[in-house]
């Protein structure tokens, strides 16, 4: 009996496209999988990809990768916890505001 859908495990290796930069303009670091979609919990190991990027220096290259996909279970675990987190960013106190008299 295969419990892979329920437990995940299963793993795609992909193309991978990278962009890092680090300017005065933008500091970012995007890895996008060609060709698969990932899913609440998937897990993607990107190889070989650069470990520092200079000041002012952008990379832009094509590395390979390696999606673990996640299983029913991980995937509903991750996406309540995703929602428990984006709720503290809610939490707002009001305070009435102190009067002097």
């Amino acid at each position: 009996m295969n419990l892979a859908w329920l437990f995940g495990g299963g793993t795609i290796e992909v193309r991978c496209d990278i962009d890092i930069e680090q300017t005065p303009e933008s500091f970012h670091a995007h890895a996008i999988p060609d060709g698969v979609a990932i899913r609440p919990g998937d897990v993607v190991t990107v190889h070989d990809a650069p470990t520092g990027v200079g000041f002012g220096e952008h990379i832009i290259g094509v590395r390979r990768a390696t999606v673990r996909r996640a299983g029913m279970l991980q995937r509903a675990w991750t996406e309540l916890s995703a929602l428990r987190e984006l709720t503290e960013l809610y939490e707002v106190g009001f305070q009435p505001k102190e009067t002097t008299t």
